[in-house]
């Protein structure tokens, strides 16, 4: 799983083997979930539709206390607790199910649960990883975090739609709810341990909030991350909630077709993985930020340009180069961010970036529909081309391009609190 500089860092290996069980497993319950609440409780369309909106009203609310938590404690605890919450709240379900008292409130508890804790693991993560890594292998080892991403959205809705067809959707949780339990028994593995952070005693959740606020906003690239990032998750969420409706009513794909096209984003995302590394050690990890978005954004032009029998190849073509450069720019911005911010922000910092992207997401979504319902899909799908087209724009136009010609090191650090406490390995 891991070459060149990690292959011998014990830690990272096992943090890495974790995080690919349980992504993997997040991406079966993914489809098994809705199936539990369709097949076996027989929920209307609203009612999937509000189990969706559960589970990310439960990250909206965690968002940034999340953060604010994450700077308070060590990190390594936390990644082993939201595991353990995870394989609580998932196992419950097929249990229930076994003794016939299964019911839609405990899909929506379980949904609100898992949304919560996976937020707070996300974060976890993002601010444990500048501490377990040296700061020279830090974009390895993202971009080895976003090949395991990318690998599990390949394999794991297939491994998925397998198993829920040869056990059902009840049982093909308990997949999931062992993968959580196999990530934590191996994070508890981890020899690696971060010092106390010290404790602040005028230091309050509103206070460490708008700390988490400042320091993204109040830093001029941060701040140009964020809204790039922002935009570019809205005009995703644009994207997906007009992409079925473009395929099925206008070029009338089949399914299979379908999950064809689709499979071409995961690769093109996996590649990028692979590739971001390398692109990083080439062009600089700044200029690698400008160039993910700017040399693959223009390619969103093909959905709306997709017709005739070459329709899916079109339109796959655009989806695999887009997602080369989102998880391209994904892994170099993420490194950025954790070399420029003290490690006694990190949390708060990943936090407020993670809230951003949420909240832009509902929106995209409802503006998709609404112009899809309005003008039709093709004509939305060329709005949200002129959106993707508005990312370059947005990078070109911030202090990161002047940051590119100088070093990563050179950037503008955080100014905030004192440092999270050096780490030790034992």
């Amino acid at each position: 799983m891991l070459r060149g500089p990690l292959s011998g860092h014990r830690d990272f290996r096992l943090f890495l083997i974790g995080y690919a069980a349980s992504k993997t497993g997040s991406q079966i319950t993914l489809l098994a979930l809705p199936l539990v609440a369709a097949l076996e409780l027989d929920a209307s369309p609203f009612h999937l539709g509000l189990l969706t909106a559960v589970e990310t009203a439960a990250m909206l609310i965690v968002g940034l206390p999340a953060g604010v938590w994450v700077d308070k404690v060590r990190r390594l605890p936390v990644l082993v607790q939201t595991d353990v919450l995870r394989f609580v709240a998932i196992g419950s379900l097929p249990v229930a199910a076994a003794v016939d008292r299964l019911t839609l409130a405990h899909l929506y508890l379980a949904a609100a649960v898992t949304g919560a804790a996976t937020l707070l693991s996300d974060v976890a993560s993002q601010s444990f990883l500048p501490g377990l890594l040296p700061r020279d292998r830090l974009i390895a080892g993202n971009g080895a975090v976003a090949t395991v991403q990318s690998s599990a959205e390949v394999v794991g809705p297939g491994i998925g739609g397998g198993l829920v067809q040869a056990m059902g959707a009840p049982l093909a949780l308990i997949t999931d709810a062992i993968s959580y339990l196999l990530s934590a028994v191996l994070l508890l593995r981890i020899r690696f341990r971060e010092a106390a952070p010290e404790p602040a005693a005028d230091r309050t959740l509103r206070k460490d909030v708008l700390t988490g606020v400042r320091v993204v906003f109040g830093h001029p690239e941060l701040r140009a991350i964020a809204v790039t990032t922002g935009v570019s998750n809205l005009f995703t969420s644009f994207l997906l909630a007009v992409q079925t409706a473009f395929w099925t009513r206008v070029l009338g794909l089949s399914p299979l077709e379908i999950g064809l096209v689709l499979s071409a984003s995961a690769v093109g995302g996996l590649a990028g993985a692979l590739l971001a590394g390398r692109l990083a050690s080439y062009f600089g990890q700044v200029r690698l930020i400008l160039l993910s978005v700017t040399v693959t954004s223009p390619f969103a032009v093909l959905w709306p340009l997709s017709a005739g029998p070459s329709a899916p190849y079109t339109f796959a073509t655009g989806l695999a180069v887009v997602w080369f450069g989102a998880v391209t720019y994904n892994v170099a911005q993420l490194t950025f961010r954790q070399t420029v911010c003290p490690p006694g922000l990190l949390g708060r910092m990943n936090a407020t970036m993670r809230f951003v992207a949420l909240c832009a997401m509902p929106v995209g979504a409802l503006a998709g529909g609404a112009l899809a319902s309005a003008s039709g899909p093709r004509a939305a799908l060329w709005g949200c081309a002129a959106g993707f087209l508005c990312l370059p724009l947005l990078l070109l136009s911030s202090p990161l391009r002047k940051r590119s010609k100088r070093p990563p090191d050179e950037a503008t650090p955080v100014a905030g609190e004192p440092d999270h406490g050096k780490a030790r390995s034992t």
